[in-house]
């Protein structure tokens, strides 16, 4: 139900621009009429021969430099690569300064994208940045332009850069003149365009569910409101009800119920304190779309493989990291080449033999490093994704058939979600050491450039070399549950690979328990081991044991690892956060899985109550919020990637949906999607691709389009990163300057720049497929219409062998007529000998009917059918939670 304008709209979070120079970046580019003396400003200026009219006096250039025709010009060679050529200037600062940097440039010939202008400290901070990168689209004509910023420190030797910034194919020349650097300046104010105050979901609303508004309004009294059709008809009418001033928009604002509203339509809009707010839909299964782009994100993230125009048209490009130059891939990678000063970082030494075909799996984020810390929550959640379609009652069963993306593995047998995991879990495996060598059975923590890369920069035109990072137990671990989830899902389609994954995750648990304390090690500013990659320490992994040890036990049934589960404090802990949860915090994937996926765990119904209690708190904080958002982290701090924690606390929810069959979890839900699609402080989408004012800029390598206008933006389905209350003092050279003491839902800018607001991760995108695969199930958003039954199971194992009875019971007031009834075994299981009835299996679904079922059952009456269960040797056999009766389901009782 989306809608996407033929052309992007143009963002509106601008730093009070004039002129159009950058106005693909939305930031602050100042075009004048012509060149400024030096002396026409109040401050000195701390440039040295600005108009270069002694030479290059004061300047350095390389690889050479030259005047020409009175300007500062260095030539570029074709297929150079960034920061290959460059002219620059030793300037000092000081701190809290406004300064303004002004010139006057051109290249010969035009060229976007290939040049950033740059204040940075040097090599003695690490290159921080004071003025965040600038990357101008050059044109043969000189243009004016200039910049502010507020340096935090001060610095004797700072160093101004017009630089070469990515690979350019062709030759050019870029010149500068009339350079100055005053202080003195008046700081750009940042003032976020957020549009009409009235604030809406601004894809689509559920016919049946919840549909809540929120008005930005001084007034402290109710107001009235209508809501119009398409045509300009009111449809109907109401009051607001003030809620104050929401502290984490620092924002007076009132709500609107417009949740009897069931009329589908297009079109939509709410008028209030004479504000429009933009159109939106409402209809009876509006996210399908939704469902199916968030998972293909997958697919055009993916490492190692071609990306199919015709498959995902637009992002078509070469495949990354195999090795093709100038590109050095991850055919045979080394371990980390430390410097003793580094090394020291580490516990003890390391090494390992050899190099490693690491290639293939997801990059994680918008640089080209691929982390097993994060790809196993990200696998794991599609997983999840794909087990909820087999058990929870309101599941579409063939929503996620083979066929249902658009991916190279396509009509291939398998659920296509499944063959997208399993590209991750293929490379996860490759990750972890051989036998035979240094911590063998243990997982590699990253494999990552040996160096940042700038942007833009196509995963196969990265030069950087690739190195293996030593491994760690929590990456370790990560391998295990993934594996082990990953087993039992597999095994109805390719049971040599589930074996495969399930011996994996066994030789990776045992190897985190013999080595339970291998830490990546957490990031030293005198000391960095990880340059070009995230570090992704973490010192406590008691909650990845406690995650590898449920899904081993859910896939195995074996009593160790459900001791090991039991014994677990996070067995009995509270593992539901109000901040949500994350790659560093992942024992509610265990609980989760515990409560939602068919075992025999002794207290089973205790934590089928955890998840419910866990799942209050957040409705409670979505009810609270106004904007509707089921978060409240604590001293209301929005953390890195709030909206992956947003989304987390949904994912709970939907659980305990599943579970209770409770519709104030689903619809608490459904009102916290409204924040991500627009209803909002900002009155931003998340969303690529969804609404009618979305995120488009966020920070990529490849997906690059405002730097680089041959290059796409991120495809629809992507989320962004969202608001994050430590931008201001995070270093991003974007948000830094601009976010100063923002409110914490202000904390955001759609802007490529912005790593600590704007970037996109596999991690954050996962927790979004499953949201997005939830809401789509949902249909007119009523509930589940359950069967008039109720279901039974004995499970007896004895010799070796598992005996199955399921009873249905009819409990309604009328007779069962014809019954048949359905439900999915996982783990490879296949019905054998079924007694009383009869049973056909199609992978994981099998349907009883026949013999005694396809008689009249009266209320109070039962059926039952007793089965054998055969499949690989290791796997549980599980009686099932949810039956269905024709599409109907009955819960077990």
């Amino acid at each position: 139900m989306r809608r996407r304008p033929s052309t992007p709209p143009t963002r509106r979070l601008t730093a009070l621009v004039a002129g159009t120079a950058l106005a693909s970046t939305g930031l602050g580019a100042v075009a004048a009429a012509g060149p400024a003396a030096a002396d026409d400003h109040e401050a000195p200026d701390q440039i040295v021969n600005g108009t270069f009219d002694s030479g290059l006096t004061g300047w350095t250039a390389y690889p050479a430099g030259s005047v020409v025709d009175g300007r500062g010009c260095i030539d570029v060679p074709g297929g150079s690569g960034a920061y290959s050529a460059a002219i620059t200037q030793l300037v000092p600062l000081v701190a809290g300064e406004t300064y303004e940097l002004a010139f006057t440039i051109l290249s010969t010939p035009a060229t976007e994208g290939n040049v950033r202008v740059v204040v940075q400290g040097g090599p003695d901070v690490s290159y921080t940045q004071f003025l965040p990168a600038r990357k101008p689209a050059l044109t043969g004509e000189p243009q004016r332009l200039s910049y502010t910023f507020t340096p935090e420190q001060s610095y004797e030797k700072a160093e101004l850069a017009f630089q070469q910034d990515i690979t350019n194919p062709a030759a050019y020349r870029v010149c500068v003149d009339d350079v100055t650097l005053t202080g003195g300046a008046e700081p750009d104010v940042y003032a976020p365009d957020t549009g009409p105050r009235v604030r809406v979901n601004q894809d689509a609303y559920l016919a049946d569910g919840p549909k809540h508004a929120t008005v930005v309004t001084e007034s402290t009294d109710p107001l009235p409101w209508q809501l119009l059709d398409a045509a300009g008809a009111v449809v109907t009418a109401g009051t607001t009800v003030p809620e104050g001033v929401d502290p984490t928009a620092a924002l007076s604002v009132h709500t609107v119920d417009l949740s009897g509203l069931d009329t589908a339509g297009t079109g939509y809009v709410l008028v209030a304190d004479g504000e429009t707010s933009h159109p939106f839909d409402v209809a009876a299964d509006p996210y399908e779309d939704l469902r199916t782009d968030t998972m293909t994100f997958f697919y055009t993230n993916r490492s190692g493989i071609e990306i199919s125009d015709e498959l995902a048209p637009g992002y078509g490009r070469p495949a990354g990291h195999v090795g093709v130059g100038p590109n050095q891939g991850d055919t045979a990678v080394p371990c980390q080449d430390l410097e003793d000063d580094s090394q020291a970082l580490y516990d003890e030494p390391w090494t390992c033999e050899g190099t490693r075909d690491v290639t293939g799996g997801w990059y994680d984020a918008g640089d080209h490093g691929k982390y097993v810390v994060n790809g196993g929550i990200s696998v794991a959640q599609l997983l999840q994704t794909y087990e909820r379609s087999l058990h929870a009652p309101s599941a579409d069963q063939g929503a996620l058939a083979d066929g249902s993306l658009s991916i190279p593995e396509s009509s291939n047998g398998v659920p296509d979600v499944l063959d997208e995991a399993r590209w991750e879990l293929e490379w996860m495996l490759k990750m972890q050491v051989p036998a035979g060598q240094p911590y063998a059975g243990l997982v590699n923590h990253k494999v990552a450039d040996v160096d940042w890369t700038g942007l833009p920069l196509d995963p196969a035109a990265d030069p950087q070399r690739r190195v293996l990072y030593r491994p760690s137990t929590a990456a370790t671990l990560n391998l295990a549950a993934a594996a082990a989830q990953g087993a039992r899902l597999w095994a109805a389609y390719d049971e040599d690979f589930a074996r495969e994954l399930l011996a994996a995750a066994e030789t990776a648990y045992a190897a985190a328990e013999a080595t339970p304390d291998l830490y990546a090690p957490a990031p030293d500013a005198s000391v960095d081991p990880n340059p070009g990659s995230g570090p992704y320490d973490d010192d406590d992994v008691s909650d990845e044991f406690y995650w590898a040890a449920a899904e081993l036990y859910i896939t195995t049934g074996q009593q160790a690892f459900q001791a090991d589960v039991q014994a677990s404090p996070h067995h009995t802990g509270d593992v539901f956060d109000a901040a949500g949860f994350d790659w560093g915090h992942v024992a509610p994937l265990a609980r989760l899985d515990l409560a939602a996926v068919p075992n025999g765990l002794p207290d089973r119904d205790r934590v089928r109550a955890s998840v419910l209690e866990g799942a209050d708190t957040y409705v409670a904080a979505q009810q609270a919020n106004p904007f509707g958002q089921a978060y409240d982290p604590e001293g209301g701090v929005y953390a890195w990637g709030s909206n992956s924690a947003v989304l987390n606390n949904m994912v709970v929810l939907g659980y305990a949906y599943d579970i209770s069959g409770d519709q104030a979890y689903a619809d608490a839900l459904l009102s916290s999607l409204d924040y991500l699609l627009g209803r909002n402080a900002l009155n931003i989408s998340y969303v690529t691709g969804y609404g009618d004012v979305y995120a488009e800029n966020q920070h990529s390598r490849w997906y690059s389009a405002s730097l680089d206008p041959s290059l796409p933006n991120p495809p629809a389905g992507t989320v962004s990163g969202g608001p994050n209350s430590t931008a201001p003092t995070s270093g991003d050279p974007v948000a830094g300057p601009l976010l100063a003491g923002c409110p914490a839902q202000l904390c955001y800018v759609d802007d490529i720049g912005s790593w600590s607001t704007n970037e996109i991760t596999v991690n954050w995108n996962a927790p979004m497929a499953w949201v997005a695969s939830f809401v789509a199930d949902q249909d007119s958003g009523s509930g589940v219409e359950h069967a008039s039954c109720e279901v039974t199971t004995d499970v007896t194992r004895t010799r070796g062998r598992t005996l199955t009875q399921v009873t249905v019971t009819s409990t309604g007031t009328t007779a069962l007529e014809g019954l048949e009834a359905s439900f999915s075994l996982t783990g490879g299981q296949h019905v054998s000998t079924p007694r009383f009835a009869t049973a056909t299996q199609q992978d994981e679904r099998v349907t009883v009917g026949g013999k005694g079922w396809s008689r009249t059952v009266q209320p109070g009456g039962s059926v039952s059918v007793t089965y054998a269960t055969t499949g690989p040797a290791g796997f549980a056999s599980w009686a099932p939670d949810t039956v269905w009766v024709g599409d109907r389901p009955c819960t077990t009782g």
